[in-house]
């Protein structure tokens, strides 16, 4: 009896953890509110409304210009500096951060996480490039030079996107909140809520500071909304729709997250999970 009961123990944990370990790639999907399409294997987006206030300013783009981007790349956080790229990407036992060169996307530099983190956004402050984890609610900070890290630190919500003004690191969760944190101790110092005159704006992922303002990808869309850090107003919406045009991303996950800005050329780059190509765009308000 004590045997059978002792195999029977067994036999549950190994089923759990076999079933753990198929659903773990597709969580943050189904919990951000993603069909999943078991009988064709891909993911299909919600039928999430974009509720943009008609007074709102909306933009297009131009390409200035376009670059190779590793299509196997799921993309969750990226910065410019000094003429090259930085990028966090995601999926368990796959994640990376990554230094880029920008005209060929050639992979200069590269630290895996441990298998058991799913990286998220990404920002620089100082000398030091500072990484999120999705659902570990751990962050990261290397020395940008060696990667090498430094020190970890908590936080109490999921990680996504990050960025920073003079002052503070900015983070994003996957809700209509953007949270101030102390960019030495980690501890939040104010929160935001992002909306457009009376509706919240929520699935707020990669993040980057523009000029005064947060620009930040609205999961699921073709959408980038510009924030003020002040109010959490959307002061204008960015519509990249067909930027990738015909040769799409790699996979059906493949959609827009990553901002990055040059702030000494005023250039403005994006890119998406599994995308092909990363572009530099020009803004054009409608």
């Amino acid at each position: 009896m004590i045997f059978s009961r002792e195999l029977y123990r067994g036999l549950v944990f190994w089923v759990l953890w076999l079933v753990a370990i198929e659903f773990a790639p597709r969580a943050e999907y189904l919990q951000a509110g993603m069909a999943v399409n078991q009988s064709a294997h891909f993911l299909e987006p919600s039928k999430t409304k974009i509720f943009r206030n008609p007074t709102s300013l909306l933009y297009d783009y131009q390409i200035i210009n376009s670059y190779p981007h590793d299509p196997e790349a799921f993309t969750q956080g990226l910065i410019f500096d000094g003429g090259f790229l930085y990028e966090s990407t995601g999926k368990w036992g796959r994640s990376t951060l990554r230094k880029v060169e920008l005209e060929t996307g050639s992979i200069l530099q590269e630290h895996s996480l441990p298998a058991r983190y799913f990286g998220e956004g990404l920002a620089l402050w100082q000398d030091k490039l500072i990484q999120l984890t999705w659902q570990g609610r751990l962050g990261f900070v290397y020395d940008k030079r060696t990667f090498n890290v430094l020190c970890k630190f908590f936080y109490s919500t999921e990680g996504w996107g990050l960025t920073h003004d003079d002052r503070h690191l900015i983070m994003s969760n996957g809700s209509s909140t953007l949270s101030f944190l102390n960019a030495e101790t980690f501890q939040r110092v104010k929160q935001i809520q992002v909306h457009d005159k009376d509706e919240f704006i929520a699935n707020l992922n990669e993040l980057e500071y523009v000029k005064g303002d947060i620009y930040a990808n609205v999961w699921l869309t073709h959408y980038i909304v510009r924030i003020s850090p002040e109010t959490g107003q959307v002061k204008g919406w960015i519509n990249l729709e067909g930027l990738l045009g015909e040769e799409g991303a790699t996979s059906s996950a493949g959609v827009l997250n990553g901002i990055a800005y040059d702030d000494k050329q005023e250039r403005l780059f994006v890119t998406g999970k599994y995308w092909p190509r990363l572009f530099e765009i020009k803004l054009i308000e409608r």
